[in-house]
């Protein structure tokens, strides 16, 4: 067996989990807060109420889609994080007795 085959299995496991995560709970909180401080951008660049012209919309729209990838880079990298240490702990307790077993050869080669 390859070393850290299950962590890296597992990490695979943690960017789907994060996938779903994100699709359920962290598109529209992006979405809503990176509005929000596109609006407050925009209300500062062009004063408040912000009026419909098109350079404020834009602000407001990119700042929407700048919060949905940061959502989604949080939940990704978290989850894909957490599964990889997963796997290393799997992997850590699946080596030990393989390494007991090679210190037992050695010494009876002695």
């Amino acid at each position: 067996m390859k070393k850290r085959e299950t962590a890296r299995r597992m990490a695979f496991v943690g960017v789907g989990a994060g996938f779903v995560l994100f699709a359920l709970v962290g598109f529209l909180p992006g979405s809503l807060l990176g509005g929000v401080m596109g609006l407050n951008i925009a209300g500062g660049l062009f004063g408040f109420p912000v009026h419909s012209a098109l350079l404020p919309r834009l602000i407001v729209g990119l700042s929407m889609l700048a919060g949905i990838f940061v959502s989604a880079a949080i939940f990704i990298a978290g989850s894909t994080s957490a599964g990889w240490l997963v796997g290393c702990a799997i992997d850590s307790l699946k080596m030990e007795p393989a390494l007991e077993a090679e210190v037992q050869a050695i010494r009876h080669r002695k």
